[in-house]
């Protein structure tokens, strides 16, 4: 499966490409600077130089079979870039991606969004933002599926993790949430889905099943 990943030079971003090929996929890893690239290549991605800012991001997308949201502005930046990264970045990513047919979306969001009163002060815009993206990407026709982990760690993966439509908070590895994105492409019962997750006693494929 030919899979695009946005925000692929972000730390989740390159598990991400990492594990599509070791999973026998072929990643593509849109970045937005060319001394990116090297880094996509040698984690066995081709690299697609965009920004998911501009409106006329469909020339990353055409060809796909699926599409990745792992785009973010980071916490060191303000909230005007929250809202052109975190929320209409991905707006025009699925719009792009549902203009040319192409079915299946994994979003990468956070856990308590759309419901910023459950998140800490800070974070209420950045969750606000999340949520808005969210919902449009509920409103397309898209075999959509929305991740949002709890608070995410650099430990090594356990491949077990404990989702519901709400979860209590909690820490997931960067890893697992990757690994559960990607089990999510070929996972039909997770299609339509919006779910959050942080580490627990099940197998991924087990818990997608379970939704």
């Amino acid at each position: 499966m030919k899979v695009l990943v946005a925000g692929a030079n972000g730390h989740t971003g390159r598990l991400l490409i990492q594990y599509l090929k070791e999973d026998g996929h072929e990643p593509y890893g849109l970045i937005r600077k060319e001394e990116q690239k090297a880094k996509i290549e040698e984690l066995g991605g081709t690299p697609v130089l965009g920004d998911v800012t501009q409106q006329d991001i469909g020339y990353a997308v055409k060809g796909m079979d699926a599409v990745i949201f792992a785009a973010g502005s980071g916490s060191s930046t303000g909230a005007d870039q929250t809202e052109a990264v975190d929320r209409d970045g991905a707006i025009n990513l699925a719009k792009a991606t549902e203009s040319l047919g192409i079915k299946k979306f994994i979003m990468l969001s956070s856990i308590a969004a759309g419901s910023p009163e459950r998140g800490p002060e800070e974070l209420k815009h950045y969750l606000k933002m999340k949520g808005e993206a969210d919902d449009f990407v509920k409103s397309t026709e898209l075999d959509y599926t929305i991740v949002r982990p709890g608070g995410l760690t650099h430990d090594e993966s356990t491949s077990k993790i404990k989702v519901a439509e709400t979860v209590d908070r909690g820490t997931i590895s960067r890893a697992d949430v990757a690994k559960t994105m990607i089990a999510c492409l070929e996972e039909a019962n997770a299609y339509h889905k919006t779910f959050e997750l942080v580490e627990g006693d099940t197998q991924i494929e087990e818990a997608l099943k379970s939704l």
